[in-house]
């Protein structure tokens, strides 16, 4: 027997969009803040993030000022750098992730940190006015938050600060919310991930509606 669904691509967007906005708690958000969080509430089909979601004021303006002068995003993991919609980049900017490069493994031995952490510092040279995005390791953003206690090390313009997991998420988005070391975005808790990192991004560089 067929089934009966929704087949219209216009029509599941728009009604997808409508349910968020008519079931989330979005009054704590400025318009430009409400619409990435509808972005994240959405890759997570999940009402109810938002009361996780916590964005600091001008976060969202820093992050679009920056990627519209050309400034690079900063990824910790492929999953999130691929996952970023190239076509919506105001500027052509550069996606960069660096798990792969092959100095990282005896980096991380050196420092004793995982590769995903070890890996950050690869940006140093770049991440002056930045956007980073943190969305799997929580031993990245511990890491970035230790770099940027440097006064020599630049600073990025904003960060998005979404790693997932049970083992060091919550404290690590706990650590960068008390720090603030420049405009942050984070998901509270164990909660997180590649999907609602680049929602987040995507969002951002496309002025979602």
């Amino acid at each position: 027997m067929p089934y009966a669904y929704e087949k219209n691509g216009a029509a599941i967007y728009a009604e997808s969009f409508a349910t968020i906005r008519s079931e989330a708690k979005l009054d704590a958000f400025s318009p430009t803040e409400e619409q990435v969080v509808v972005r994240m509430i959405h890759a997570a089909g999940m009402v109810g993030l938002e009361e996780q979601v916590k964005v600091s004021p001008g976060m969202v303006d820093a992050a679009r000022k920056a990627l519209e002068a050309g400034a690079p995003i900063f990824c910790d993991a492929y999953m999130v750098s691929e996952g970023v919609t190239l076509k919506r980049l105001p500027a052509e900017n550069d996606v960069i992730c660096t798990l792969r490069d092959p100095s990282v493994p005896g980096l991380a031995e050196s420092l004793g940190t995982t590769r995903s952490a070890a890996a950050l510092e690869l940006w140093r040279d770049r991440l002056d006015g930045a956007l980073v995005a943190i969305g799997n390791a929580p031993t990245a953003l511990f890491h970035l938050l230790e770099m940027l206690e440097d006064p020599s090390c630049p600073r990025p313009a904003a960060i998005i600060g979404c790693p997932v997991g049970f083992v060091g998420a919550r404290e690590s988005k706990d650590a960068l919310w008390e720090a603030q070391p420049v405009p942050s975005l984070i998901v509270e808790g164990r909660l997180g991930g590649s999907a609602i990192t680049v929602a987040a991004i995507n969002a951002i560089a496309s002025r979602a509606e």
